[in-house]
Protein backbone atom coordinates (compact mmCIF):
# COMPACT_ATOMS: atom_id res chain seq x y z
CA UNK A 1 0.00 0.00 0.00
CA UNK A 2 3.27 2.28 0.65
CA UNK A 3 4.40 1.67 -2.62
CA UNK A 4 1.07 2.80 -4.52
CA UNK A 5 0.91 5.83 -2.65
CA UNK A 6 4.81 6.49 -3.09
CA UNK A 7 3.87 5.90 -7.21
CA UNK A 8 0.08 8.10 -7.02
CA UNK A 9 2.23 11.34 -5.82
CA UNK A 10 5.39 11.16 -7.44
CA UNK A 11 5.16 14.14 -9.87
CA UNK A 12 4.90 13.90 -13.67
CA UNK A 13 7.34 14.78 -15.72
CA UNK A 14 5.17 18.23 -16.69
CA UNK A 15 5.19 18.94 -13.46
CA UNK A 16 8.67 18.50 -12.48
CA UNK A 17 9.59 20.71 -15.48
CA UNK A 18 7.43 23.62 -14.49
CA UNK A 19 8.75 23.50 -10.66
CA UNK A 20 12.56 23.49 -12.88
CA UNK A 21 11.06 26.91 -15.00
CA UNK A 22 9.65 28.15 -11.70
CA UNK A 23 10.72 31.64 -10.99
CA UNK A 24 10.89 30.41 -7.30
CA UNK A 25 13.48 27.94 -8.35
CA UNK A 26 15.23 30.23 -10.77
CA UNK A 27 14.07 33.78 -10.30
CA UNK A 28 18.35 34.60 -11.17
CA UNK A 29 18.30 33.20 -14.32
CA UNK A 30 14.72 35.47 -14.98
CA UNK A 31 16.42 38.67 -13.43
CA UNK A 32 19.19 37.77 -15.44
CA UNK A 33 17.46 38.00 -18.69
CA UNK A 34 15.35 41.63 -17.44
CA UNK A 35 18.84 42.96 -16.49
CA UNK A 36 20.40 42.16 -20.26
CA UNK A 37 17.36 43.39 -21.78
CA UNK A 38 17.15 46.91 -20.19
CA UNK A 39 21.11 47.55 -20.45
CA UNK A 40 21.04 46.60 -23.64
CA UNK A 41 18.53 49.54 -24.49
CA UNK A 42 20.49 51.54 -21.96
CA UNK A 43 23.97 51.54 -22.56
CA UNK A 44 24.11 49.18 -25.89
CA UNK A 45 27.50 50.76 -27.31
CA UNK A 46 29.60 49.55 -24.11
CA UNK A 47 27.24 46.48 -22.24
CA UNK A 48 26.91 44.87 -25.75
CA UNK A 49 30.62 44.67 -26.46
CA UNK A 50 32.62 41.36 -26.32
CA UNK A 51 34.94 43.25 -24.34
CA UNK A 52 32.78 44.49 -21.75
CA UNK A 53 31.15 40.33 -21.26
CA UNK A 54 35.25 38.89 -21.24
CA UNK A 55 36.36 41.30 -18.62
CA UNK A 56 33.21 40.53 -16.46
CA UNK A 57 34.08 37.07 -16.63
CA UNK A 58 37.35 37.26 -16.05
CA UNK A 59 36.85 39.89 -12.84
CA UNK A 60 34.67 37.60 -11.51
CA UNK A 61 36.28 34.31 -11.04
CA UNK A 62 38.26 35.00 -8.23
CA UNK A 63 35.16 36.61 -6.38
CA UNK A 64 33.03 32.99 -7.45
CA UNK A 65 35.77 30.72 -5.65
CA UNK A 66 35.57 32.81 -2.46
CA UNK A 67 32.05 32.46 -2.72
CA UNK A 68 32.46 28.46 -3.38
CA UNK A 69 34.76 27.93 -0.28
CA UNK A 70 32.28 29.99 2.18
CA UNK A 71 29.23 27.91 0.89
CA UNK A 72 31.15 24.29 1.97
CA UNK A 73 31.06 25.10 5.63
CA UNK A 74 28.22 27.08 5.46
CA UNK A 75 26.68 23.57 4.07
CA UNK A 76 28.21 22.32 7.13
CA UNK A 77 26.46 24.71 9.70
CA UNK A 78 29.39 26.74 10.01
CA UNK A 79 30.43 30.37 9.23
CA UNK A 80 33.50 31.71 7.64
CA UNK A 81 34.01 35.30 8.19
CA UNK A 82 37.34 35.12 7.45
CA UNK A 83 37.43 34.69 3.76
CA UNK A 84 38.24 38.04 2.93
CA UNK A 85 41.01 38.25 5.40
CA UNK A 86 42.14 34.78 4.50
CA UNK A 87 42.03 36.15 0.27
CA UNK A 88 44.52 39.19 1.93
CA UNK A 89 46.38 37.51 3.87
CA UNK A 90 47.71 34.56 1.32
CA UNK A 91 47.96 37.17 -1.70
CA UNK A 92 50.56 38.85 0.93
CA UNK A 93 51.93 35.48 1.15
CA UNK A 94 52.72 34.10 -1.75
CA UNK A 95 54.33 37.77 -2.92
CA UNK A 96 56.01 37.52 0.15
CA UNK A 97 57.89 34.49 -0.51
CA UNK A 98 58.17 35.15 -4.10
CA UNK A 99 59.86 38.87 -3.99
CA UNK A 100 61.65 39.09 -0.89
CA UNK A 101 62.69 35.28 -0.03
CA UNK A 102 63.64 34.37 -4.39
CA UNK A 103 61.21 31.23 -3.43
CA UNK A 104 60.29 29.74 -6.56
CA UNK A 105 56.99 30.09 -8.08
CA UNK A 106 55.40 26.60 -7.21
CA UNK A 107 56.93 26.16 -3.86
CA UNK A 108 56.06 29.29 -2.69
CA UNK A 109 51.68 28.33 -4.11
CA UNK A 110 52.40 25.40 -2.16
CA UNK A 111 53.28 26.97 1.12
CA UNK A 112 50.15 29.54 0.12
CA UNK A 113 47.63 26.62 -0.34
CA UNK A 114 49.23 24.61 2.76
CA UNK A 115 48.76 27.80 4.61
CA UNK A 116 45.42 28.48 3.85
CA UNK A 117 44.47 25.20 5.11
CA UNK A 118 45.90 25.69 8.58
CA UNK A 119 43.85 28.93 8.84
CA UNK A 120 40.50 27.43 7.62
CA UNK A 121 41.67 24.10 10.22
CA UNK A 122 42.50 26.68 13.42
CA UNK A 123 39.23 27.91 12.90
CA UNK A 124 37.43 24.90 12.82
CA UNK A 125 39.13 23.63 15.91
CA UNK A 126 38.09 26.72 17.81
CA UNK A 127 34.94 26.04 17.13
CA UNK A 128 34.85 22.28 17.22
CA UNK A 129 37.32 21.54 20.09
CA UNK A 130 36.61 24.91 22.45
CA UNK A 131 33.24 25.21 21.34
CA UNK A 132 32.93 28.94 20.01
CA UNK A 133 30.13 30.00 17.73
CA UNK A 134 31.87 29.88 14.32
CA UNK A 135 30.54 33.10 13.67
CA UNK A 136 32.44 34.37 16.70
CA UNK A 137 35.72 32.20 15.67
CA UNK A 138 36.07 33.35 12.08
CA UNK A 139 35.23 37.10 12.86
CA UNK A 140 37.90 36.94 15.65
CA UNK A 141 40.23 35.13 12.85
CA UNK A 142 39.70 37.27 10.87
CA UNK A 143 41.10 39.87 12.62
CA UNK A 144 43.98 38.38 13.59
CA UNK A 145 44.76 37.64 9.86
CA UNK A 146 44.70 41.18 9.10
CA UNK A 147 46.79 41.96 11.49
CA UNK A 148 49.43 39.49 10.12
CA UNK A 149 48.78 40.50 6.51
CA UNK A 150 49.56 44.12 8.15
CA UNK A 151 53.12 42.84 9.58
CA UNK A 152 54.08 40.74 6.70
CA UNK A 153 53.49 43.36 4.34
CA UNK A 154 54.28 46.28 6.26
CA UNK A 155 51.56 47.82 5.49
CA UNK A 156 52.47 48.43 1.39
CA UNK A 157 52.29 46.53 -1.17
CA UNK A 158 54.57 44.05 -2.28
CA UNK A 159 56.07 44.62 -5.78
CA UNK A 160 58.68 42.70 -8.60
CA UNK A 161 56.25 39.88 -8.50
CA UNK A 162 57.96 38.24 -12.07
CA UNK A 163 56.39 38.13 -15.32
CA UNK A 164 56.06 33.94 -14.65
CA UNK A 165 53.41 34.34 -11.86
CA UNK A 166 51.62 37.17 -13.35
CA UNK A 167 51.11 35.53 -16.37
CA UNK A 168 48.98 32.34 -14.45
CA UNK A 169 45.82 34.55 -14.11
CA UNK A 170 46.60 36.59 -17.53
CA UNK A 171 47.22 33.77 -19.93
CA UNK A 172 44.19 33.39 -22.35
CA UNK A 173 42.78 29.85 -23.84
CA UNK A 174 39.85 30.66 -26.49
CA UNK A 175 39.64 34.17 -24.85
CA UNK A 176 39.21 33.15 -21.85
CA UNK A 177 41.57 33.70 -18.96
CA UNK A 178 42.99 30.80 -17.07
CA UNK A 179 41.44 32.08 -13.63
CA UNK A 180 37.97 31.02 -15.47
CA UNK A 181 39.22 27.91 -16.68
CA UNK A 182 40.24 27.12 -12.76
CA UNK A 183 37.27 28.16 -11.52
CA UNK A 184 35.21 26.08 -14.06
CA UNK A 185 37.32 23.18 -12.81
CA UNK A 186 36.67 23.95 -9.06
CA UNK A 187 32.57 24.21 -10.08
CA UNK A 188 32.92 20.43 -11.21
CA UNK A 189 35.19 18.85 -8.47
CA UNK A 190 33.47 20.38 -5.62
CA UNK A 191 29.39 20.04 -7.31
CA UNK A 192 30.45 16.32 -8.29
CA UNK A 193 31.60 16.14 -4.24
CA UNK A 194 28.90 17.55 -2.50
CA UNK A 195 26.21 16.05 -4.71
CA UNK A 196 27.29 12.97 -5.63
CA UNK A 197 29.61 11.51 -2.63
CA UNK A 198 29.00 10.41 1.21
CA UNK A 199 31.09 12.81 2.28
CA UNK A 200 28.84 15.56 0.42
CA UNK A 201 26.32 14.35 2.40
CA UNK A 202 27.97 14.08 5.70
CA UNK A 203 28.28 17.89 5.08
CA UNK A 204 24.70 18.55 4.13
CA UNK A 205 23.43 15.69 6.99
CA UNK A 206 25.91 18.28 9.53
CA UNK A 207 24.61 21.39 8.41
CA UNK A 208 20.97 20.09 8.32
CA UNK A 209 20.60 18.50 12.20
CA UNK A 210 24.08 18.11 13.73
CA UNK A 211 22.85 16.19 16.72
CA UNK A 212 20.97 14.14 13.99
CA UNK A 213 23.82 13.52 11.79
CA UNK A 214 26.41 12.76 14.78
CA UNK A 215 23.44 10.05 16.61
CA UNK A 216 23.28 8.63 12.90
CA UNK A 217 27.26 8.10 13.25
CA UNK A 218 28.80 11.18 11.33
CA UNK A 219 31.65 12.60 13.08
CA UNK A 220 30.40 16.37 12.44
CA UNK A 221 33.30 17.52 14.20
CA UNK A 222 35.50 16.31 11.51
CA UNK A 223 33.02 17.17 8.77
CA UNK A 224 33.51 21.43 10.12
CA UNK A 225 37.10 21.08 10.42
CA UNK A 226 37.85 19.73 6.74
CA UNK A 227 34.86 22.19 5.53
CA UNK A 228 36.78 25.16 7.11
CA UNK A 229 39.87 23.87 5.48
CA UNK A 230 38.78 23.44 2.17
CA UNK A 231 37.55 27.20 2.40
CA UNK A 232 40.94 27.79 3.35
CA UNK A 233 42.42 26.32 0.40
CA UNK A 234 39.99 27.61 -2.15
CA UNK A 235 40.38 31.40 -0.32
CA UNK A 236 43.92 30.80 -0.82
CA UNK A 237 43.65 29.93 -4.53
CA UNK A 238 41.89 32.92 -4.95
CA UNK A 239 44.72 35.09 -2.82
CA UNK A 240 46.80 33.92 -5.54
CA UNK A 241 45.29 34.31 -8.38
CA UNK A 242 44.30 37.65 -7.03
CA UNK A 243 47.91 38.56 -7.03
CA UNK A 244 48.67 37.22 -9.91
CA UNK A 245 46.26 39.31 -11.60
CA UNK A 246 47.47 42.51 -9.69
CA UNK A 247 51.13 42.08 -10.14
CA UNK A 248 51.52 42.65 -6.74
CA UNK A 249 50.82 41.78 -3.21
CA UNK A 250 48.02 43.81 -2.01
CA UNK A 251 47.56 44.12 1.98
CA UNK A 252 43.82 46.33 1.20
CA UNK A 253 42.04 44.06 -0.99
CA UNK A 254 41.13 41.51 0.73
CA UNK A 255 38.03 42.06 3.31
CA UNK A 256 36.76 43.14 0.17
CA UNK A 257 35.76 40.02 -0.88
CA UNK A 258 33.49 39.11 1.82
CA UNK A 259 30.14 40.74 1.54
CA UNK A 260 29.77 39.44 -2.54
CA UNK A 261 30.95 36.02 -1.20
CA UNK A 262 27.95 36.02 1.21
CA UNK A 263 25.48 37.95 -1.52
CA UNK A 264 26.50 35.56 -3.71
CA UNK A 265 25.72 32.11 -1.38
CA UNK A 266 23.25 33.10 0.01
CA UNK A 267 21.63 34.22 -3.17
CA UNK A 268 22.91 31.42 -4.84
CA UNK A 269 20.74 28.98 -2.27
CA UNK A 270 17.62 30.23 -3.40
CA UNK A 271 18.34 28.79 -7.03
CA UNK A 272 18.03 25.11 -8.10
CA UNK A 273 17.99 23.27 -4.98
CA UNK A 274 15.55 25.12 -2.98
CA UNK A 275 16.75 27.16 -0.26
CA UNK A 276 19.77 24.90 -0.09
CA UNK A 277 23.64 26.06 -0.50
CA UNK A 278 24.65 24.70 -4.42
CA UNK A 279 27.40 25.38 -6.19
CA UNK A 280 25.98 26.34 -9.42
CA UNK A 281 23.47 28.48 -7.44
CA UNK A 282 26.39 30.26 -6.10
CA UNK A 283 28.17 30.69 -9.13
CA UNK A 284 25.20 32.33 -11.27
CA UNK A 285 24.36 34.04 -8.53
CA UNK A 286 27.78 36.05 -8.63
CA UNK A 287 27.44 36.72 -12.22
CA UNK A 288 23.68 38.03 -11.93
CA UNK A 289 25.02 40.31 -9.38
CA UNK A 290 28.10 41.11 -11.36
CA UNK A 291 26.21 42.06 -14.77
CA UNK A 292 23.82 44.27 -12.66
CA UNK A 293 26.74 46.29 -11.21
CA UNK A 294 28.38 46.32 -14.12
CA UNK A 295 25.18 47.19 -16.32
CA UNK A 296 24.90 50.06 -14.09
CA UNK A 297 28.82 51.47 -14.05
CA UNK A 298 28.40 51.34 -17.36
CA UNK A 299 25.28 53.81 -17.14
CA UNK A 300 27.08 56.56 -15.26
CA UNK A 301 26.11 54.91 -11.80
CA UNK A 302 28.36 56.25 -8.81
CA UNK A 303 31.28 53.91 -7.64
CA UNK A 304 29.39 53.28 -4.66
CA UNK A 305 26.99 51.12 -6.56
CA UNK A 306 28.10 47.70 -6.51
CA UNK A 307 28.38 47.92 -2.45
CA UNK A 308 24.93 49.07 -2.26
CA UNK A 309 23.86 46.64 -5.32
CA UNK A 310 25.05 43.37 -2.94
CA UNK A 311 24.08 44.44 0.34
CA UNK A 312 20.56 44.78 -1.18
CA UNK A 313 20.69 41.18 -2.69
CA UNK A 314 22.23 40.08 0.93
CA UNK A 315 19.22 41.06 2.73
CA UNK A 316 16.90 39.93 -0.15
CA UNK A 317 18.27 36.15 -0.33
CA UNK A 318 18.67 35.67 3.34
CA UNK A 319 15.10 36.76 3.61
CA UNK A 320 13.86 34.74 0.57
CA UNK A 321 15.99 31.72 1.97
CA UNK A 322 14.30 32.12 5.61
CA UNK A 323 10.63 32.23 4.06
CA UNK A 324 11.07 30.16 0.74
CA UNK A 325 9.93 27.07 1.98
CA UNK A 326 6.25 27.09 3.34
CA UNK A 327 4.59 25.07 5.40
CA UNK A 328 3.14 22.97 2.65
CA UNK A 329 6.26 22.42 0.93
CA UNK A 330 8.30 21.04 3.88
CA UNK A 331 4.72 18.77 4.91
CA UNK A 332 5.64 17.05 1.24
CA UNK A 333 9.15 17.23 1.81
CA UNK A 334 8.33 15.13 5.31
CA UNK A 335 5.81 12.53 4.39
CA UNK A 336 8.86 11.73 1.28
CA UNK A 337 11.45 11.20 3.84
CA UNK A 338 9.18 9.36 6.17
CA UNK A 339 8.16 6.81 2.69
CA UNK A 340 12.55 6.85 2.12
CA UNK A 341 13.07 5.83 5.72
CA UNK A 342 10.62 3.24 6.01
CA UNK A 343 11.36 1.12 2.54
CA UNK A 344 15.48 1.09 2.64
CA UNK A 345 17.99 1.71 4.51
CA UNK A 346 19.82 5.30 5.21
CA UNK A 347 22.56 5.88 2.44
CA UNK A 348 25.94 5.29 3.34
CA UNK A 349 24.78 4.84 7.24
CA UNK A 350 24.96 8.37 7.71
CA UNK A 351 21.69 9.94 7.23
CA UNK A 352 19.46 10.09 10.25
CA UNK A 353 15.67 10.78 9.61
CA UNK A 354 15.96 14.56 10.10
CA UNK A 355 18.38 14.37 6.85
CA UNK A 356 16.71 12.54 4.92
CA UNK A 357 14.65 15.10 4.72
CA UNK A 358 17.47 17.43 3.31
CA UNK A 359 18.45 14.75 0.43
CA UNK A 360 14.82 14.42 -0.54
CA UNK A 361 14.85 17.91 -1.25
CA UNK A 362 16.80 18.29 -3.50
CA UNK A 363 14.70 15.89 -5.77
Amino acid sequence: MSEQSAVVHEPTAGRRLARALSPTNISALYFLLLMFVIFSFWVPHTFLTLGTWRSLLNDQAVVALVAIGFGIPLAAGAFDLAVGAEVGLTGVLVAWLLAQHSIPMIPAIAVTLVAGALIGSASGLFVVRMRIDSFIATLGMSSILIALTSWLSGGEQILNLSSAFQRISTVSVLGVTASVWLLLVVVVIVCYVMEHTPAGRRIYATGGNREAARLAGVRTGTVIVLSLAACGILTAVAGVLNSSTLGVGDPTVGPAYLLPALAGVFLGSTQFRGGRVNVWGTVTAIYVLAVGTTGLQLAGAPSWIPDLFNGAALLIAVGVARSGLGSGHRMRVVRRAIRMRSTQPAADGILAPDQEEITSDQH
